[in-house]
């Protein structure tokens, strides 16, 4: 009588490859995000709320970008899928199965701490972006990393035949719940610093470190008189840099609305408000800074000469910032 050897599953001998690929996937994709943050270049973004996202208070981790910490995230978990098969079984095989085993619970880990801590980031950018701004507030880069999070626990659990399904949910459980714990408290206590210095009860974000010049008070006060405002949020690195060009003293005088629910005087209800009309005058997403000067919106960062023509401003222009 014959005796069958038993088929293993084409998941199970190509899961790794799978695993691997889509490591580095993610890491190309946390890679390139974490490689503009470093360098001070913009991301390139189909969707504005994709940079504001990006740019955000969530988008940093003690001073570092968020990113960064995905990119080496996805490294290991290409390097734990990879590293038993760079062992040769037929002349190490008891450190070929000793790697396979460990490497397996390491990536089930792994996989599911990035599900989760990514499950997360989806529930704050629906909240705090795409229900204020629609679509606008969409971060594609961020939606992808989730997915390839998902698929690499998906990966996981296909990818071998677990033995002990109490014993793997188990450790499921206690690895959700420390990131759960741990990112509550990592955002909570560090006060989602990194690209401003926003203080936790009424954020105000970096403060202005510039003065302002005759021109720059004179424009001000001219904006203010005919009903300008400056729809921005705290934590907005392209709103810091409007106000750094008209310096403290003359941006005290202009009417800033502040977008961010936890910001200092939020009127996040205002912007929810007056972003559809943004949006159908402009043919752009509602994006910080946006100016609404004589009945139109300007989407981005304005020069003071621009300010200056689209207000009808007939005063000094000898702008210092």
């Amino acid at each position: 009588m014959r005796s069958r050897r038993r088929q293993v599953p084409w998941m199970h001998r190509r899961s790794r490859y799978l695993i691997a690929a889509v490591g580095i996937l993610g890491a190309l994709n946390t890679g390139y995000i974490t490689a503009t943050k470093l360098i001070g270049t913009e991301t390139a973004c189909p969707t504005t709320g994709c940079q504001q996202v990006l740019s955000g208070p969530y988008a940093y981790v003690f001073g570092l970008p968020l990113a960064l910490f995905g990119l080496l995230a996805y490294l290991a978990i290409t390097g734990f899928a990879i590293a038993p098969l760079l062992v040769n079984p037929d002349t190490n095989k008891q450190l070929r199965n000793n790697l396979e085993n460990w490497t397996w619970l390491l990536l089930f880990m792994g996989s599911t701490a990035m599900m989760v801590f990514s499950g997360y980031l989806m529930y704050i950018m629906y909240t705090q972006y795409v229900v204020p701004f629609g679509a606008g507030g969409i971060c594609v880069f961020c939606i992808l990393s989730a997915l390839f999070a998902l698929t690499l626990f998906i990966l996981t659990l296909k990818g071998r035949d677990w033995e002990d399904k109490g014993q793997l949910f188990f450790t499921g459980v206690i690895v959700a719940m420390v990131t759960i714990v741990g990112t509550l408290g990592v955002y909570a206590g560090a006060g989602n610093g990194g690209a401003t210095t926003a203080q936790t009860a009424g954020a105000t974000g970096a403060p202005i470190t510039t003065t302002s010049g005759e021109s720059e008070i004179a424009l001000a006060q001219h904006l203010t008189s005919i009903g300008a405002k400056m729809y921005s949020a705290y934590w907005c690195p392209h709103c810091h840099d409007q106000k750094q060009a008209f310096g403290s003293e003359a941006f005290a005088l202009i009417n800033n609305v502040e977008c961010a629910e936890d910001g200092y005087n939020s009127q996040a209800a205002l912007c929810q408000e007056v972003a559809p009309d943004i949006e159908a005058q402009t043919g752009r997403s509602f994006g910080f800074p946006t100016w609404e000067i004589n009945g139109r919106y300007y989407v981005g960062r304005q020069s003071l000469s621009q300010l200056a023509d689209a207000s009808g401003y007939q005063g000094p222009r000898n702008f210092a910032n």
